[in-house]
């Protein structure tokens, strides 16, 4: 099934009106990557020559170098082209859930005017890196996948908005202030419970941990700068949980009001060198070539009312869900495990 997806892309305008080509952002993160120009051009799919212009194109422009080039050394980023591609990189991950949310609707629309439509499943969930493989198993129904904080999620299923939330809760940590703020939106009545998947989540700390930060009472040390998501995250519900168990006053973390809105932006964030740690997933930690502290393991769980459970789109979604391809795909994420995924419990039973 063709798909449309939405990206962003930069402009560069000088006074003269003139503008560059965006592949640039492919040819310096293929440089970052593999450290040679030669292997970079070849992984962006242009010659070797042609990479040479582009970068000698952006360097006129801004007036300096983007790239170093030294013999038996390879390429290494200037510190403006280190610049432009984490800028690059955070304006992705922070706009990623909204954009991929609207192109859910635009590829629904699109769907609903071609003959033979398919049943429809509408899910809310928190962005994630197991909930994005999702749309790409929804060949047998419609998926209208729409990113949306964990509430808002549950929110929305209790008035009829969407079909099925999701929602996470630790492994370990049972405060009952944590699963109050969630578990008060489900009815046992009601309500099915359905398991996806469970994540590591942990500090992510810049490459090599060069502050040696261990635990996350090293937060405290006023030498490092955190990056905090959002209030009414699931991540930063869980994460102020931890500092509360540990008896850490946040106001002694730097940083603690700084927010990113993605465990991708809050990596990128890290990667940058804007902050020294953040919390969140495994896999954002490794996707952006950070080290990976471990603190904690949680679900991350569905929900739907019972009479869902029935409907063709749903018994189409738990097939995919329990199939072995999907499981393969999860089990490529860091930090991901897929056990149990698809299984139908009670609410009774959280």
């Amino acid at each position: 099934m063709k798909r449309i997806s939405v990206e962003p892309a930069w402009i560069f305008k000088d006074e003269s009106g003139s503008r560059l080509d965006p592949q640039l952002f492919l040819l310096i993160s293929a440089i970052h990557e593999q450290g040679k120009l030669t292997l970079a051009a070849k992984q962006v799919g242009i010659s070797y020559r042609h990479s040479w212009n582009i970068l000698n194109h952006w360097a006129g422009f801004f007036g300096c170098e983007l790239v170093y080039l030294e013999k038996g050394r390879g390429a290494k980023l200037s510190p403006l082209g280190e610049k432009l591609l984490w800028a690059q990189q955070r304006l992705i991950a922070r706009l990623e859930p909204q954009l991929k949310s609207f192109a859910s609707e635009i590829n629904l629309e699109i769907q609903r005017t071609l003959k033979g439509v398919k049943p429809l499943l509408n899910i809310y969930a928190s962005f994630g890196y197991a909930v994005e493989l999702l749309p790409n198993f929804a060949d047998n129904y419609q998926l209208n996948l729409q990113y949306k904080g964990v509430e808002e999620a549950l929110v929305a299923l209790n008035k009829g908005e969407c079909d099925v939330a999701g929602f996470h809760l630790p492994v370990e940590l049972r405060s009952a202030k944590y699963l109050s703020t969630y578990l008060r939106h489900l009815r046992p009545r009601a309500h099915k419970v359905v398991r996806f998947i469970t994540r590591r989540m942990g500090l992510m700390v810049r490459a090599n941990n060069p502050l040696q930060i261990k635990e996350l009472s090293d937060l405290s040390d006023t030498d490092i700068r955190f990056i905090n998501r959002e209030p009414n995250s699931g991540t930063r519900h869980l994460l102020d949980e931890l500092l509360e168990s540990e008896d850490i006053p946040v106001e002694s973390i730097k940083g603690i009001d700084d927010i990113e809105y993605t465990h991708s932006a809050i990596a990128a964030y890290v990667a940058a060198g804007m902050a020294d740690a953040g919390f969140g997933v495994e896999a954002a930690a490794r996707k952006f070539s950070l080290d990976f502290i471990p603190l904690t393991t949680e679900h991350y769980l569905f929900v739907c009312n019972n009479k869902t459970l029935h409907q063709e789109a749903m018994q189409r979604f738990l097939t995919e869900l329990r199939s072995q391809e999907f499981s393969e795909e999860v089990k490529k994420l860091a930090g991901y495990t897929p056990e149990l995924c698809g299984e139908i419990i009670n609410v009774e039973d959280l």
